[in-house]
């Protein structure tokens, strides 16, 4: 399989575009983080049987609601209860990290599932200053653009093992890597996983896409600069050794369920959460009944409409239409759909409804 094949998906049954799914690993009010990471894998299986594309897990520290603070330590598990499904980071956030650490992390994840790892990158903490200092030991938080596309030029080149001669790292090889292809005796694949750039405005869009790279936007917490950075990642793209012409996926929040009203109960509690971590008040999911009798200020009230308004929610025909009419809106070659609710069953119901929807085949999935 060669890289880009590795990237562009093929749509299923009548989506107009691959489906494939991100993964926040919410813990609801009165659930722990196992529960949460067994949601997961239920959710992986899920997928891989009714042919979405891909299942990315995200990047976030010290949120009680959001147990996905080690990506590679999740996809590992992933991995070993999947067989075709693409897994990925959407995303690890580069600054948190040494390059060489992802390089080596990743190129594990690659041998555990050959040919079906993606590596994510973001250039944003994915937390509060504060603990992006801890995570990196440091008070200066690296995020400009003089500094990422540094690591991330550095990171490739311990992908792909060519530092050049006389570099500080040239002897330094990032295990499992290219390296063990090139020693005597090896026959370790050369493969490596695809790089995808991760964003919510213009810069990774301008970087991705100078790079020939595919690219990942974040529609579902930045809506309003979605036909912005597309345009700019198209405008900006330049053929690569990985791609010959623009690839952009967009996340989108969305979530069905067999009536209007019960979609409507279950999104409400992902809008609370936000609410809440956007105050300085991050915490579990809550239940449905919680959301529904919290009583929300009118500014808090303002915000949760406007969060809902690109919150794809309804019955799957309401669901399936409002996922038609984004990717016409924004022609991504890819929609990738986050659904945030308390319950993993009312998860799991979504996906499954979503591929009804579309008449997304159903394959059998050994266990």
């Amino acid at each position: 399989m060669n890289a880009v094949d590795e990237i562009r998906g093929t749509a299923a049954g009548t989506a107009p575009v691959p489906l494939s799914v991100l993964d926040l690993v919410t813990v609801g009010s009165g659930r722990t983080a196992s529960d949460a990471l067994r949601t997961s894998v239920e959710i992986a299986r899920l997928a891989e049987s009714r042919g979405y594309h891909r299942h990315w897990v995200a990047e976030h520290h010290s949120m009680p609601g959001v147990a996905s603070s080690s990506p590679a330590v999740i996809l590992a598990h992933l991995a070993a209860h999947t067989e075709r499904i693409r897994l990925g980071s959407g995303g690890v956030m580069l600054p948190n990290h040494a390059p060489l650490v992802i390089a080596e992390q990743f190129g594990t994840l690659e041998a555990l599932a050959p040919g079906r790892v993606d590596l994510g990158l973001g250039r944003a903490p994915g937390t509060d200053g504060a603990t992006a200092a801890a995570l990196r030991r440091s008070d200066t938080l690296h995020e400009g653009a003089d500094d990422f596309p540094q690591q991330l030029a550095e990171l490739i080149r311990f992908l792909d093992d060519d530092f050049p001669d006389g570099h500080p790292y040239a002897r330094i090889h990032a295990v499992p890597g290219p390296v063990q292809a090139t020693s005597p005796g090896g026959v370790q694949s050369p493969a490596r996983p695809p790089v995808w750039l991760l964003g919510s405005s213009g810069f990774s869009a301008r970087l991705a896409g100078a790079l020939g790279l595919p690219f990942a936007f974040a529609h579902h917490f930045s809506a309003q600069n979605t036909l912005p950075a597309l345009e700019l990642y198209r405008e900006s793209f330049r053929p690569s050794a990985v791609l010959d012409a623009p690839y952009a996926l967009i996340g989108v929040s969305a979530l069905a369920a067999d009536d209007e009203r019960e979609a409507r109960r279950q999104v409400l509690t992902g809008a609370l959460s936000v609410v809440r971590l956007r105050t300085g008040r991050p915490g579990l999911i809550p239940t449905p009944k919680e959301a529904e009798e919290y009583a929300f200020s009118p500014m808090e009230r303002e915000f949760v409409d406007s969060w809902l308004a690109n919150v794809v929610h309804g019955t799957p025909d309401a669901v399936r239409t409002g996922l038609d009419d984004l990717q016409k809106r924004t022609g991504a070659d890819e929609l990738m759909i986050t659904s945030n609710a308390h319950g993993g069953d009312v998860r799991l119901r979504s996906y499954e409804l979503i591929a009804d929807a579309y008449g997304l085949p159903a394959r059998v999935v050994r266990r």
